[in-house]
């Protein structure tokens, strides 16, 4: 089923796990790193604001954070309501274009409220697009299958687990996560509708720009996968083995390249580790006519990205502690060892992502901003 970011529906159960794990190994050649800002709550989106600002947003938190050129940090007035999350944002001008979303996943389409506003250098506050009704209208993605194809029989899927279901299509739900803003229009990736969507910033007209294809993967022998959102997992039927369940594609960033496209991060949707292996990938999207395939794949929970003018693009691999470095022919390089980065963004010759961003929730939070000279 469609479900709110793979990844955050399981922070309760892993993340001090996660956190005791430590930070990866720093490469012997790393490029060294300023830290701009710490104890952050959840940093999971970074952007390169006016001058020399930059905004992160605490989304957990519900907060997006100004770090000024001097170090000090101010949270915006984005009336952002308790229990609500801030995601991804973009600066234009005096203008920030900012996400806030709650009731992903939850399968309670009345619940269901997420919005791309403004925030302009006075504190006002507009809002300019409702996702939420846009996806209870048109569901996006509710014509693609996931799950098992017909090579599968009924009466093995009746051993499969409830969750994730054995076939289904998409359903109603919406977790608009990341934007870029380019000639008036935002372009929005949407974790809960698997699409990429365009609003015009002027009237808040909302248009699918592309819905992401399935994630295929053959199910392995002994797989076990989570039953409910609390931790628990059952093993898969031996009938089932060998067979390939499509899974989501749960777009988590998009960035445009120099060469106009839209290059999309995506996790796969179900389980990404020893079980199925690395299965995140980046996608190609053509704003024009929405046609989208994959430039780049293996990537461990790939949830943040950016592009340099040269068409090097960078991703954080948030479990995979790292941020990899793709040239524009996709070559790939380790760039920076770290501890749990979350997101990127390129401006001046610098680099900027939040690293150390899911923590034990026991301890004080410990999110950072770093900086990285790219020159």
């Amino acid at each position: 089923m469609k479900r709110r970011l793979a990844v955050l529906a399981c922070i309760s159960a892993s993340a001090a796990a996660l956190a005791a794990a430590g930070p990866a190994a720093a490469a012997t050649d790393a490029p060294d790193y300023e830290v701009l800002a710490g104890g952050l709550v959840s940093p999971l989106h970074v952007t390169a604001g006016t001058g020399k600002t930059v905004l992160v947003s605490q989304d957990f938190a519900g907060k997006l954070t100004r770090i000024n050129r001097d170090g000090s940090t101010e949270n915006l007035d984005t009336n952002t309501p308790k229990g609500w999350e801030v995601a991804g944002a973009d600066t234009r001008g005096s203008t920030t274009y900012f996400l806030e979303s709650v009731g992903a996943g939850q399968g309670d389409p009345a619940g269901l409220h997420g919005y791309l506003k403004s925030i302009d250098a006075k504190g006002d506050v507009e809002t300019i697009a409702n996702f939420a009704d846009y996806e209870r209208h048109h569901n996006p993605d509710g014509d693609q299958h996931y799950g098992f194809g017909d090579d599968v029989s009924a009466a093995c899927l009746a051993g499969w687990p409830a969750f994730p279901p054995a076939r289904y299509k998409g359903i109603v739900d919406s977790h608009p996560y990341a934007l870029a803003v380019r000639d008036g229009v935002a372009y929005v990736a949407d974790a809960g509708m698997n699409a990429v969507l365009k609003v015009n910033l002027k009237d808040g007209d909302i248009d699918t720009v592309a819905v992401l294809p399935p994630r295929p993967a053959e199910i392995p022998a002994g797989l076990r996968v989570p039953t409910d959102m609390q931790g628990n997992t059952a093993e898969v039927p031996a009938c089932a083995v060998g067979h390939e369940y499509a899974f989501e594609p749960v777009p988590t960033d998009i960035a445009f390249g120099p060469d106009g496209m839209l290059y999309v991060t995506s996790l796969p949707g179900g389980p990404e580790g020893p079980e199925l292996g690395a299965r995140g990938a980046i996608f190609k999207v053509n704003p024009w006519n929405g046609d989208a395939d994959v430039w780049a794949d293996h990537i461990l929970t790939p949830t943040g990205l950016a592009v340099a003018g040269n068409g090097d693009v960078y991703v954080a691999s948030l479990f995979g502690g790292e941020i990899v470095k793709f040239t524009c022919g996709a070559d790939r390089s380790k760039f920076l060892a770290v501890n749990m980065p979350a997101d990127v963004d390129i401006k001046g010759g610098n680099l900027y992502a939040t690293i150390d961003v899911l923590g034990d929730p026991s301890q004080p939070p410990a999110g950072k901003v770093i900086k990285v000279d790219l020159k």
